[in-house]
């Protein structure tokens, strides 16, 4: 089950939250209320530079360990309550909070380094998880309904040029708040419908470079996937998609000299890679927004495409929700990447990114 959906404005206009609630309340049918969560890119302009970390404590002594680690390892430019409501059907669990940091001058790599800050809260800190690391992004999530977790973050007051959505129905792991997707790391951002049935495989994989699965849940494993294969091992993004689900060996054996060559390379180096089992995925770094379903495709995915807007969503009627009368409407086919990029100019505009 499981419902997820995204929309990304490919000029970076913003888009109010009203409009992902729209989508994922649409499909209504496909969650069980044990966790939903909206990821959202634009949110921060006036702290843009800095790595906003959402971070969800259990209570005061957990900050309060939060706190001294950061203080240790960052700088704190500033911190502040991340904004909720009471929501009657979410019982408050945690003390959502957000700080806007920066590594340390000397610091070579500046990405890996908060890649460590957040392994180490998340493996060491009790009662405490990260739950975004991004720039000019956030996540918001909690055990609920989408509905409802949208009114305990008011998702509605938010603008973002991308929004990605999810409403759970687990079937073999906890339903908790660490555990509701979109999960993050850095400017990823994924939500999934389905089971990563290699999540085994795929996690010594990603650990061999220092990640560390600490959430409870199999989708924890693509963010650091994407951000393994696609920011540090600096593959083209259609590669890193093949590389997750790839071509049939039979048939790879049929293709002409030059794609035999590199989709067999690509299936004996990153074998280790490879997502076996049902899945529909959508993915965002910011810069592009990702949707991929599993090599037979078991899992469903509808994209569509106006002037502006790029949607895509698990049902056709959540994307109609919102736009009527799209340009292009399609089910892309199994292992086939739906993608959505920020215009050149805009990427320089919003992330600084030359392209």
């Amino acid at each position: 089950m499981c419902g997820i959906a995204g929309i990304f404005n490919r000029y970076g206009k913003p888009i109010q939250g009203t409009e992902i609630i729209k989508m994922l309340n649409a499909m209504y049918n496909r969650y069980d209320g044990r966790g939903a969560g909206f990821a959202a890119y634009g949110i921060y302009p006036e702290y843009k530079e800095y790595y906003a970390l959402h971070i969800y404590v259990e209570n005061e002594e957990s900050k309060e360990s939060v706190e001294e680690y950061l203080k240790g390892c960052v700088d704190i430019i500033k911190d502040d309550k991340i904004p909720t409501r009471n929501v009657k059907e979410i019982p408050k669990k945690y003390i959502t909070w957000k700080y806007f940091v920066k590594p340390p001058e000397n610091i070579k790599n500046e990405e890996d380094y908060m890649i460590d800050v957040v392994m180490y809260i998340n493996d060491y800190i009790d009662g405490a998880f990260v739950a975004s690391s991004g720039k000019n992004m956030g996540v918001f999530k909690a055990v609920g309904y989408p509905w409802h977790v949208a009114k305990l973050f008011k998702i509605e007051s938010y603008k973002a040029y991308c929004w990605l959505g999810h409403g759970r129905f687990p079937t073999n792991t906890p339903g908790w708040w660490g555990g509701a997707h979109p999960f993050n790391i850095l400017n990823w951002s994924v939500v999934h419908n389905g089971e990563i049935s290699s999540y085994g495989t795929n996690k010594r994989y990603v650990e061999m470079y220092g990640y560390k699965c600490r959430l409870l849940t199999d989708t924890e494993v693509v963010a650091y996937l994407f951000d393994l294969l696609y920011r540090k091992h600096k593959l083209p993004l259609e590669l890193v998609c093949k590389i997750l689900a790839p071509p049939f060996w039979k048939h790879i054996d049929k293709m002409p000299e030059n794609e035999r060559e590199l989709y067999s390379a690509l299936r004996v180096v990153y074998g280790a890679a490879m997502l076996n089992g049902p899945f529909a995925i959508i993915v965002s770094n910011g810069e592009f927004m990702v949707g991929l379903n599993d090599r037979i495709k078991l899992r469903p995915l509808v994209a569509a495409r106006d002037e502006e807007h790029t949607y895509i969503a698990s049902e056709e009627a959540a994307i109609k929700e919102i736009v009527s009368n799209p340009d292009y409407v399609y089910a892309p086919i199994a292992g086939e990447p739906v993608i959505a990029k920020l215009e050149k100019e805009v990427l320089v505009e919003l992330l600084g990114v030359k392209k």
